[in-house]
């Protein structure tokens, strides 16, 4: 059965139904996924860390023994209480998304023991998951799919989360704030517990946009616009620090790429302009330039030419489809980029 309404969810997690033997929790959001998978462990085993009543799988475990996941399910509790098998399923493979779905399967119809109590975490699975067409279909399962937190959502968050520190944000702040938040559960809640200390846990201060300048910073979109201008410049480093921190704030591996490609866009049209007779710094301008970006994006035109940029380019087309093919470490790819060009700029000199 599907858990879609947080009502439901959030009854459901609180007092888990007796008659309920599985629970498949799922989405792109893993912090929300491990959030909730671990608030229902909390309910069915007293200690869901316990060797003895629980047991915690992956599915490299599966993929090592076929068996294994069935065996731990029709195992008996060695303390008398109920069994908790805990799964962490992470894998595309679809061989071991159907081992899962069968005993999956096999639990809810009480085949196994049916005092054990199997809860399984995953990824995005796509509707052609055998695991969760079955937890969608059978009565005893319940299958919770975890969706991005809608800005409402992410508001109320925050807004509990500070109260409990006597903190608050004055509406136009707590606009600010949610707009600039992290779309990874997990990693928001760690921004909101480092506003707190920011602000003072325990000061009562309601906190303004200015008050919140110093805090936030720049932008995610600003951070990928300077590690493209830092990779074009040969600076590998900086390029690389300003990728994981626009990572961190929520931006994805394509997004990286496509700020390298419109850096690279820039530069073409600055050279282009030029090379038809405007003067660079009028091409520049004419590229969209920022003024405070000028100087150094002058000093990357006066070293870059087209047909370097000709070279370079198929790699960007490259890195930019590979991102888009699933399961592919998008993150690792814009890195991978980043060293190609700035590789490839310290060779003109830069």
């Amino acid at each position: 059965m599907i858990l879609g309404k947080r009502p439901d969810v959030e009854r459901f997690l609180s007092r888990p139904d007796a008659a309920v033997r599985a629970a498949l929790i799922y989405g792109r959001d893993m912090g929300v996924v491990r959030e909730r998978g671990q608030e229902l462990a909390a309910k069915i085993a007293k200690d869901p860390n316990d060797p003895f009543d629980v047991a915690q799988l992956t599915d490299g475990d599966l993929d090592a023994d076929a068996g294994r996941l069935e065996g731990e399910l029709a195992a008996q509790s060695l303390m008398g209480g109920r069994r908790l098998v805990r799964l962490r399923f992470a894998t595309e493979k679809a061989g071991l998304d159907k081992l899962a779905a069968e005993a999956l399967t096999r639990h809810a119809a009480g085949e196994l023991n049916p005092d054990a109590f199997l809860l399984i975490e995953a990824g995005a699975l796509g509707r052609d998951s055998a695991l969760r067409k079955v937890a969608e279909k059978a009565p005893a399962v319940a299958a919770v799919p975890c969706y991005e937190d809608e800005p409402g959502d992410v508001a109320r968050q925050v807004r509990e989360a500070l109260a409990r520190d006597s903190l608050s944000l004055t509406s136009e702040a707590l606009q600010l704030f949610v707009a600039r938040m992290p779309k990874e559960r997990g990693v928001a809640r760690q921004e909101i517990e480092r506003l707190a200390l920011f602000l003072g846990p325990g000061s009562g201060a309601t906190a303004t946009p200015a008050d919140l300048e110093a805090f936030l910073g720049v932008e995610p979109e600003a951070s990928l616009s300077d590690a493209a201008a830092d990779a074009f410049g040969g600076r590998l480093a900086d390029a690389q620090a300003g990728l994981r921190r626009a990572a961190q704030e929520g931006e994805s591996g394509p997004a990286a790429v496509r700020a390298m490609g419109m850096h690279l866009g820039r530069l073409r049209r600055t050279l282009t302009l030029a090379r038809s007779g405007a003067g660079l710094q009028e091409a520049a301008k004419a590229a969209g330039v920022f003024w405070k970006q000028e100087r150094e994006f002058l000093r990357q035109a006066r070293s870059w030419t087209l047909d370097e940029l000709d070279r370079i380019q198929p790699q960007v087309l490259d890195a930019d489809r590979l991102c888009k093919t699933a399961g592919a470490p998008d993150q690792l790819i814009a890195e991978r980029l980043a060293l190609t060009v700035a590789s490839r700029a310290r060779r003109l000199g830069l």
